[in-house]
């Protein structure tokens, strides 16, 4: 019998790591302060009433041009080797592995981030992750980006907690992403996820995780509390904590106590159906309110 899985499901920027990942490396390198380039992608994607993250694509493509720098997939993947990751998060996803084996479930983790594919790769930890959803360029075959390959917005990023929740993970597969699937064939039922973000771009798999009955949690830097005890105070998360992944932290405590009471429900969940199955073998039908 296959363990139940539990899915962690990551935002990036100022979640895992401390800001806008294109402020470590691509920003300077453009010789621009990050105010500086955020506010010429915004204004520009306000004015012509684009997406903001195909605006701010876009104002990279733009910006390294006019400055007659290379771009190209290996550039931005070596610029992800600058981010600095929070506390504890290097070691984070093997300790949490190890303590979901512990517990009789297979934890997964998961990116969903608005930020790019290549940068998140150079950052040294893509390996840890079942599969990453996040803005990305196609390069032609000098290895130049031309067009955006795939634009992870804010709402966007709930189609990729259904693709987690039915196990179709390839976004060319919509087909059996809109197809009807019985809620217990699903591989990994909303109940046993959690989300982890930082703020208002997270607001909408933060809900939908409440929604559905999974957990949803912030994480905050020392200048951002006071933004994620209002998601707590307006009941858009269920707990808010630094951004410390280290073991013995608050995080890591509730986290592992999350992924117990998970594997518990799962347990119980299968006890249940086990006798369903025994009592019609006996030729009893089964009949969900004779368990309620």
């Amino acid at each position: 019998m296959e363990k139940p899985i539990i899915a962690l499901l990551y935002d990036f920027d100022k979640t895992l790591c401390t800001q806008d990942m294109q402020n470590y490396a691509f920003i300077p390198s453009l010789g621009m302060e990050p105010e500086e380039f955020w506010q010429e992608a915004n204004n520009f994607g306000h004015r012509e009433h684009m997406d903001g993250i195909l605006a701010y694509m876009y104002t990279m493509l733009r910006k390294s041009r006019e400055r007659g720098l290379p771009l190209n997939r290996q550039t931005l993947v070596d610029k992800g080797k600058s981010i600095v990751l929070f506390p504890g998060v290097e070691e984070w996803f093997d300790r949490i592995g190890a303590f979901g084996e512990s517990q009789g479930v297979t934890v997964e983790h998961y990116i969903l981030s608005s930020g790019l594919l290549e940068i998140i790769e150079g950052a040294g930890i893509s390996h840890h992750f079942k599969k990453i959803y996040a803005s990305e360029f196609y390069y032609d075959e000098t290895g130049t980006p031309v067009w955006p390959k795939l634009d992870v917005n804010f709402t966007a990023k709930t189609q990729f907690v259904y693709r987690i929740n039915k196990g179709v993970l390839d976004v060319d597969n919509d087909r059996d992403l809109n197809a009807s699937m019985p809620d217990d064939s699903k591989r990994v039922p909303f109940t046993n996820m959690i989300y982890v973000g930082d703020g208002l771009s997270d607001v909408p798999c933060m809900k939908m995780m409440r929604s559905y009955g999974g957990q949803a949690i912030a994480v905050y830097q020392p200048e951002t509390r006071s933004a994620v005890e209002e998601l707590l105070y307006r009941g858009r998360v269920d707990f808010i904590f630094p951004a410390d992944y280290r073991e013995g932290t608050a995080l890591d405590t509730t986290v592992k106590n999350i992924i117990r009471k998970m594997a518990v429900t799962d347990l119980l969940e299968a006890e249940h159906t086990a006798q369903c199955h025994q009592i019609g073998k006996s030729g009893l039908p089964y009949q969900a309110s004779l368990f309620e």
